[in-house]
């Protein structure tokens, strides 16, 4: 393969001019997604001194934003995308110039960054949905998988740069200067998406459940339940992403062992939390093959038993250069799965219920991890850190597998239209009581 179809597709920047506003808006919501999650954890901990309410402020921010996620996913079936987006990010600057009066204060208040925790967590639940479900709108769904790849591109770099940008501007201006960048950068991107134009609901066509007519959120999220259910396809992306996270999260294993295989050194700590996320980065930019591959399905499985498998070799490798190595490879299977699931969903899915299987989707990749990591801790109990590791690793390629053998859909999917899947696709533990799709 030429190096150029290696390298991450910038068609979707290059086409669609709505798509250039959304990047441009999420490249610098990204950013500030990362100071604002470091900025307030190092506050905190200088407030406080304690650990535990650094994890407690992030829960603030993680258990609304699941509730968030799913009232997003309703209201971005029903409403032009466009305004919500710029109405949630709009609220968003409110919160943050809280946070910033907050630190400007002669004695800021925990309780205050508790509440602003829980706010922003519910906003940025809300801001999720409707983002996800324009893509196919604004760039068609030929380019979803391309614009899913730059999508990537962006996370990994807010997740990268956005902490170090927080360390060096408390360091040399305090926590008010942190947040007054923040606060502009969240000013910033309800501008830019202001620029995108209209993106109203399509009306239903036949496939999947069309909006309801009256407010219903508890329908509304049922029939995208049971659209996620009735087909192989989808079920099997949500499927095969919970045998990745839930058995094979390494995050909580890395103090462990730094300290027990490596000598304890903080540095070589940062070094095992940093691998995965370079493997990501570097999965992302060379991800201009995930659009062009002709079975993503099968490709889809590949990556993510590339992630288990890399977690296994890491945990059973005994030297620091071949444990960050394999920790990267890891990491580049996570990010190609990631871009591979993301288009395949949304192509997949009817525009009437991108909002709601996107939130759905969304919750699964938050909780999924959090999940994961406690998983993690437990096999440490019974294992050292590495034999965890080894363990979760296996486990996640025995889930994959599973999954793949039982739900065909998912290895023979493509990048076709809806229409062109295969007929009566219901997984076998909700067959007998659905019944097929005509041909």
């Amino acid at each position: 393969m030429k190096l150029g179809k290696l390298v991450v597709d910038v068609t979707p920047l290059r086409v669609s001019r709505d798509f250039r506003w959304l990047f441009a808006a999420r490249v610098v919501s990204l950013l500030s997604v990362g100071l604002i999650g470091a900025t307030v954890a190092m506050q905190m901990y200088s407030l406080t001194g304690s650990s535990l309410n650094v994890g407690l402020v992030s829960a603030c921010l993680a258990v609304p934003m699941v509730v968030g996620l799913l009232v997003g996913g309703v209201l971005a079936d029903r409403h032009d995308r466009r305004i919500l987006m710029v109405a949630t990010r709009g609220a968003y600057v409110i919160v943050v110039a809280g946070f910033l009066a907050n630190a400007l204060a002669p004695q800021p208040q925990v309780a205050a960054m508790y509440s602003l925790a829980a706010i922003a967590g519910l906003v940025n639940g809300l801001s999720v949905p409707p983002l996800m479900a324009a893509m196919p709108a604004v760039v068609g769904r030929e380019l979803v998988v391309a614009a899913a790849g730059l999508t990537a591109v962006t996370t990994q770099l807010g997740a990268v740069v956005g902490p170090a940008m927080a360390g060096v501007i408390v360091s040399t201006g305090g926590f008010a200067s942190s947040y007054t960048v923040i606060l502009a950068g969240a000013v910033l991107v309800p501008l830019l998406l202001a620029r995108v134009r209209a993106l109203p609901v399509a009306s239903g066509n036949g496939e999947g459940s069309a909006a309801p007519k009256r407010l219903d959120p508890l329908r509304s999220l049922a029939d995208a339940f049971r659209f996620i259910v009735c087909r192989q396809l989808i079920a099997g992306l949500l499927l095969v992403d919970l045998a990745a996270t839930m058995f094979a999260m390494p995050h909580a294993l890395f103090p462990e062992l730094g300290a027990r295989r490596f000598g304890g050194d903080a540095t070589i700590v940062g070094w095992l939390y940093a691998a995965p996320a370079a493997g990501a980065l570097i999965g992302a930019v060379a991800s201009g093959w995930t659009g062009r591959v002709n079975r993503p399905g099968a490709a889809l499985i590949g990556a993510v038993l590339l992630w288990g498998v890399g977690m296994i070799g890491a945990g059973a490798s005994a030297g620091l250069a071949a444990t960050l190595t394999l920790l990267a490879v890891a990491g580049f299977g996570q990010s190609s799965s990631e871009i591979l699931r993301r288009g395949l969903l949304q192509v997949h899915t009817p525009d009437e219920l991108q909002g709601r299987v996107g939130s759905l989707w969304a919750m699964q990749a938050i909780s999924g991890p959090a999940v994961g990591n406690v998983n993690a801790g437990l096999l440490s109990r019974v294992f050292p850190a590495g034999g965890a590791l080894v363990a979760g690793g296996l486990l996640c390629v025995a889930g994959t597998v599973a999954v793949a053998t039982s739900l065909p859909a998912l290895r023979r999917a493509t990048f076709g239209r809806p229409a062109e899947s295969d007929a009566g696709d219901a997984p076998p533990f909700v067959m007998a009581s659905t019944p097929s799709r005509p041909a």
